[in-house]
């Protein structure tokens, strides 16, 4: 599957910042271009102030890198770039460069439907360094926002405790893209289906739908609209019953399929999408259940989450199957996941890797050096926390972990834990070398991964942290950095 090339059949080289562009220019006049560099993608705090995230987007990020090329017009557009001076911005040899540029870089990255944590590697990047600088705006545009809605439709699957889910989100999505990717993304973090036809196609995620308000609307009384609607359509008949008066559609829907049982055919249920759920969910299951149709659903929809539908559950609403829409595509409360890439290594004219640190009067943006690895132990209880280790040092057996922001916290793995590096090899010298898995099997993985997490951490309030920290040795680099730039500046 190429879900970028079907939608977009043009260049995307310059979905990216300037500053990507102008620093790739300053790589190559300065003869940097080719200097082989480490990058690594990441994010700081867990989104929605939760206790994980489900990591999404590779699929996506690897089309991206197998169309990546500069076509004439994009050549074109940032010769016509010009300095303050009125000056173009860049030569033409820069832009004859670009031409002929195509993606050497080695990408290593967690498979999507992982759950991650703050602070670890989702992907890691080495090649030259110019390479490396103009694939960062598109990978965080694609990981980030993917990830956010798989972690966002995780947590509303969680409270709805195995009843289906789906996103009814297009209409209210960030334009088509942003519908299409959080179709894509909601399907990963356990969505069992979707309203959007396209994302259906593209993605092969079941889709489902009945009808609206508008259509009940349309005819003179409500039970004409139904009856209308049963005939067109036999086999699909969730009737919407809230047009008018919410009970008094329950009984028309039930006279209706009292009717499409006559003709062998069974109603499937009812739609709510407004008043009070909870109340009206207790009152139409009871109708349902005394008309005979016990089996037929209520599916539930109007701006819900997984705080209401938690709300909605401990209220005893009889709600079967749960429509979510705006809170859903959009990361409701929470706009971005807000992640980040950093430089953390650059090959010195020797060859000789060299680390590098960004500093910061902020604990949390002070940048973590070396090529990192992620591993992942465990037991027979789940997941029991993650080591961020440099893979140009060893690892102990049993390591210990410390968490770079509070080094009070630490925790030593037994020799005997299981354990896994959860950063694979997807991309060699610009080539895509990973099976990528078909999305129920990435959809699989997600559900397997949050059962093996402690129940404590997929709490919606107050969740536990998992434990995750530098290895011994990376922390004990990290901080020998820090003091050693630290000394320098007050030197100066």
């Amino acid at each position: 599957m190429q879900p970028l090339s079907q939608l977009y059949k043009h260049s995307l080289a310059l979905l990216t910042d300037l500053y990507q562009i102008t620093m790739a220019y300053g790589y190559w006049k300065s003869g940097l271009a080719l200097r082989k560099a480490v990058f690594h993608s990441l994010f700081r705090s867990n989104p929605f102030a939760g206790g994980y995230a489900i990591c999404c987007g590779l699929e996506y990020f690897l089309d991206y890198l197998e169309q990546f090329h500069f076509d004439e017009s994009d050549l074109s557009y940032l010769a016509k770039q010009k300095g303050n001076d009125g000056n173009p911005l860049f030569e033409r040899g820069f832009i004859d460069y670009l031409r002929d540029l195509k993606f050497s870089v080695d990408v290593d990255a967690i498979p999507e439907g992982t759950a991650v944590f703050p602070g670890e590697p989702l992907v890691r990047i080495t090649g030259p360094l110019i390479e490396c600088q103009l694939i960062e705006t598109p990978l965080l545009n694609i990981v980030n926002f993917q990830t956010l809605i798989a972690t966002k439709a995780a947590r509303i699957c969680l409270a709805a405790q195995g009843e289906p889910v789906i996103d009814f989100g297009l209409r209210r999505a960030q334009g088509i893209d942003g519908a299409l990717t959080a179709a894509r993304a909601a399907y990963v973090g356990g969505c069992t289906g979707t309203s959007n036809v396209l994302a259906g196609k593209l993605f092969d995620i079941p889709v489902k739908g009945t009808h609206a308000h508008s259509w009940v609307m349309t005819f003179d009384t409500e039970l004409e609209a139904f009856e209308a609607y049963a005939k067109a359509l036999p086999n699909n008949c969730v009737f919407l019953v809230d047009t008018y008066d919410t009970l008094e559609g329950v009984r028309h829907a039930i006279e209706v399929g009292k009717h499409l049982r006559q003709r062998g055919h069974e109603m499937i249920g009812i739609r709510l999408d407004s008043g009070d759920l909870a109340y009206l969910s207790i009152e139409a299951r009871k109708m349902l259940d005394a008309a005979g149709f016990e089996k037929a659903g209520i599916l539930a929809s109007n701006d819900l989450d997984e705080n209401v539908i938690t709300s909605l559950k401990q209220q005893g609403a009889t709600i079967a199957v749960w429509g979510v829409g705006t809170r859903l595509v959009t990361g409701g409360e929470q706009a971005a996941l807000g992640g980040v890439y950093k430089l953390s290594a650059v090959q010195d004219e020797r060859g000789q890797w060299q680390n590098r640190i960004k500093l910061s009067e902020q604990t949390a943006k002070v940048s973590v050096p070396g090529v990192q690895q992620v591993r992942r132990f465990s037991d027979e209880s789940g997941f029991i926390g993650d080591a961020i280790y440099d893979l140009h040092s060893n690892i102990p057996d049993a390591p210990t972990i410390i968490d770079p922001s509070d080094p009070i916290r630490r925790k030593t793995f037994s020799a005997q834990s299981k354990c896994e590096d959860l950063l694979v090899p997807v991309v060699r010298n610009g080539r895509i070398t990973y099976d990528i898995p078909p999305l129920a099997k990435v959809r699989e993985r997600s559900l397997d991964q949050l059962n093996h997490l402690h129940a404590g951490m997929k709490r919606l309030i107050n969740p536990h942290r998992y434990p995750v920290g530098l290895e011994r040795g990376l922390f004990e680099t990290r901080a020998a950095m820090i003091e050693k730039l630290k000394a320098g500046r007050e030197q100066k």
